[in-house]
């Protein structure tokens, strides 16, 4: 059986005596992006995991050179991907994930896989209502094409400045999307599109899971893509859990693309501070 990269790193961070956090990013994003967040984690004692999705190639240009790998990634294959990672760990993780990644965040701390969750910018699970007309917009690029269930999309630079970079300077969104932008798996999406009416969907989240822990949902005042009242919705869901913490924080001015623009430094201390709270700051 061959050892990979992985492999390795999860042997490590089982050796060691730190907690683990596990990120989890979304659609059009690598798990590079989380490369500085992952530091900050390190420096304050933790043990960061950075895996990718199924397939996930390692640089952005050999996602530009091979889109047809992303493609028929489902929300539920992803999130049993995540979930057979975090049962590897000898610690219960952290799991702090963006977008689908807050999404499937969110699934796993139903599976008791958590000992606390952030869910940043999270995509709706079954049961969240509001459908606003940005998060239609910004879905377009995909779901404007039925068959684009089965493909790898990319994103044109106009379709990412409105979906992610729409908080930014011009300056700025071109040089995240020159440096983050990926094609991603059409499947989510479509699977998120139907989930309210199809009750075998995949995209569910166990709300009231007594072993869930604590979680706090961020949203992005300007997100077009995930705003506000998507964000609150799924928290007016997850707060329903009386055997947990669950909390909510609206960051000022900050559009989808707040893990990687110029202010992911204040909305990972966010995430910090509120895992310090409940799991213990290990650098205190």
């Amino acid at each position: 059986m061959t050892t990979t990269p992985e492999d390795i790193h999860i042997a490590r961070i089982n050796a060691s005596d730190r907690t683990p956090v596990l990120f989890v990013h979304g659609l059009w994003l690598l798990p590079s992006s989380w490369d500085r967040w992952a530091r900050v984690f390190d420096e304050a004692g933790f043990a960061s995991l950075t895996p990718g999705w199924p397939d996930d190639p390692d640089t952005v240009a050999e996602a530009h050179a091979h889109p047809e790998v992303f493609a028929g990634k489902s929300v539920g294959q992803v999130a049993d991907h995540f979930a057979g990672i975090a049962r590897r760990l000898t610690r219960k993780p952290v799991v702090i994930g963006h977008s689908f990644g807050g999404l499937i965040t969110q699934m796993l701390a139903g599976r008791g896989l958590a000992a606390a969750s952030v869910a940043i910018d999270p995509a709706p699970f079954r049961g969240v209502l509001p459908l606003p007309f940005s998060s239609l917009r910004a879905a377009s690029a995909v779901l404007g094409n039925p068959a684009n269930y089965h493909r790898a999309v990319p994103l044109t630079y106009e379709q990412f400045r409105y979906a992610f970079a729409n908080a930014v300077s011009e300056e700025e969104a071109r040089d995240l999307y020159d440096r983050y932008a990926v094609p991603a798996s059409g499947e989510p999406l479509f699977q998120a599109a139907v989930a309210n009416i199809n009750p075998w969907s995949e995209v569910t989240v166990d709300t009231l899971a007594p072993d869930r822990g604590p979680l706090l949902i961020i949203s992005g005042e300007k997100d077009h893509t995930v705003p506000w009242p998507i964000a609150n919705a799924s928290y007016k869901k997850q707060v329903r859990n009386e055997h947990a913490v669950t909390e909510i924080h609206e960051m000022p001015d900050r559009g989808h693309a707040l893990t990687i623009d110029h202010g992911w430094h204040e909305v990972a201390e966010t995430a910090l501070s509120f895992i310090s709270r409940f799991v213990g700051r290990p650098d205190a």
